[in-house]
């Protein structure tokens, strides 16, 4: 009680926050320009917190990146660019929404939903970080491996209409993954003699790419100046939202533990919470037939879970000092930068500061409802703008954000390709979901099978030797087998995405 007090004095000080509200609002803007990511917003600040105490550097921090996740899903759902990789799963189904007229119910729900999910981790991470950090420890490379396939296999349950061009625009993205360096034998793979290729393809400008430019693309062709949005006007967002929850709790509570136990996974995070969340909304929906049409259903599934991922991934991080995503390895640095060393010893040595982070998480999320209201009005305000005139600004953030990214024009030349190659699978009716879906979880898939394939010296059985990857290998391959059994039974899932003439 005397640490938590003590915690209080701390996190209520006027200049904490302070300093809480104006990262909150640098995450907001930063989240919400394409390109621009929550871990860039996390990376800006560490110089800023070189000055200052422990309590204020790591209230930035933690308010910066719940801000962040959920800025990104405002340009998504007035352009079609997610702000961040964790809006990328949900993007073309919250557009489809707005330009169904509901834009208001969508930002509304993102935003509540977001806030409510943000809460739901950090409650998991006060009362159950010991627990769940032991759990994920336990994983190793089989597990991860396993995990990834389970969350490739969630580009089936995204395409159930057209699964065969869902597969092939999966292959696509494992296919482009595996340009660089091969990492068990360090020999370089599809490189052509380029030194830039070495270094892989770097998924932030190719996210870019494949949705922010190829929609600037199509908007150029397009030939309505101001775009079909413009005409919807500007009401309250939270309108129809108690409606939506009363409908999709249990989607809500189900995504909410999704992220959780995806955010504790070290090396996971919102990204694959988001991908496996909308597909499992999809697959045990029971209208799936209005997925892709503008359904909020998957919405509610998704957002919920990358926002409670956010405060799961702490969990590895305070309690081993192991990393959950790219973010909290900011943050392992920052506290050794004040003399804390995570791990089990934090919460004897600095049990004030623990307290503290848990108040700070829980503020963040409460002044995201403020501050998401007014970037979403703020926002919203784009629609106003011609689209001759808001095209070529996109379009620069989009260049700076790649750039960012490499340091090089090399980011940028990714973006272009990736943009064109985005812009004719769409023509052609491929999706680009799960393209990047194979973008995201291919270095995870491949590195974790050669380092289990060595640790088991070819011998696949060991794959399901562990008790939890064994559980995780029989659920992918009873996944893969139904999926099978109802192709050569001719239901809506087979391959050919046509059931056969009797």
């Amino acid at each position: 009680m005397d640490a938590f007090l003590a915690a209080v004095r701390l996190v209520f000080d006027p200049y904490v926050l302070w300093v809480i509200t104006a990262s909150a609002a640098f995450g907001m803007f930063v989240g919400a320009m394409p390109g621009l990511t929550a871990t860039m917003a996390t990376a800006l600040l560490v110089p800023v917190t070189f000055f200052m105490e422990p309590v204020p550097a790591l209230g930035a921090i933690v308010a910066a990146t719940a801000m962040a996740i959920f800025a990104g899903d405002i340009p998504a759902a007035l352009l079609r660019i997610p702000g961040t990789p964790a809006s990328a799963a949900y993007t073309d189904e919250s557009y489809a929404m707005s330009k169904k007229g509901q834009l208001d119910l969508n930002l509304g729900v993102n935003l509540v939903f977001s806030v409510m999910g943000g809460l739901i981790g950090v409650a998991i991470l006060i009362l159950c970080a010991p627990a769940l950090a032991e759990v994920a420890i336990n994983f190793s490379s089989f597990e991860y491996f396993w995990l990834a396939l389970l969350g490739l296999t969630c580009a089936v349950f995204m395409t159930t209409d057209m699964p065969l061009k869902g597969v092939t625009s999966l292959l696509l993205g494992l296919a482009i993954n595996c340009i660089g360096i091969d990492p068990a034998a360090g020999y370089p793979r599809f490189t052509f003699g380029g030194v830039e290729l070495l270094q892989g393809i770097s998924f932030i400008p190719a996210m870019i790419g494949m949705f922010a430019l190829s929609e600037l693309l199509r908007g150029m062709v397009s030939i309505d100046a101001r775009g079909a949005m413009i005409a919807q006007q500007i009401g309250n967002i939270f309108t129809g939202v108690f409606d939506v929850f009363k409908r999709y709790w249990f989607n809500f509570l189900r995504g909410s533990t999704i992220g959780v136990l995806i955010g504790a996974l070290p090396g996971a995070g919102a990204d694959i919470a988001a991908w496996i969340s909308f597909a499992v909304s999809k697959r045990f929906s029971k209208q799936p037939e209005k997925f892709g049409t503008g359904h909020v259903e998957g919405i509610v599934d998704a957002t919920s879970a990358n926002n409670s991922a956010v405060g799961a991934a702490w969990i590895p991080a305070l309690v081993f000092g192991i990393p959950g995503d790219s973010i909290t390895a900011i943050v392992i640095g920052v506290l050794y930068m004040k003399g804390m060393n995570p791990g089990p010893t934090v919460f004897l040595q600095n049990p004030q500061f623990i307290y503290a982070v848990f108040i700070i998480f829980i503020l963040a999320n409460l002044l995201m409802l403020p501050l998401g209201w007014a970037a979403i009005k703020g926002g919203k305000q784009l629609l106003r703008v011609p689209r001759n005139i808001l095209l070529p600004v996109i379009l620069i953030f989009c260049v700076v954000g790649s750039y960012a990214m490499t340091n090089s024009a090399y980011g940028i030349i990714i973006m272009l390709v990736m943009g064109l190659i985005g812009w004719l699978m769409e023509q052609h009716g491929f999706p680009i979901a799960p393209a990047i879906l194979g973008l995201v979880l291919g270095e995870m898939l491949e590195q974790n099978f050669m380092t289990s394939m060595i640790k088991a010296d070819g011998a696949f059985i060991m794959f399901f030797e562990r008790p939890i990857a064994a559980a995780l290998g029989v659920t992918t391959l009873l996944i893969w087998s139904a999926m099978l059994w109802r192709s050569v039974k001719g239901k809506p899932t087979s391959l050919s995405g046509v059931a056969p003439v009797p």
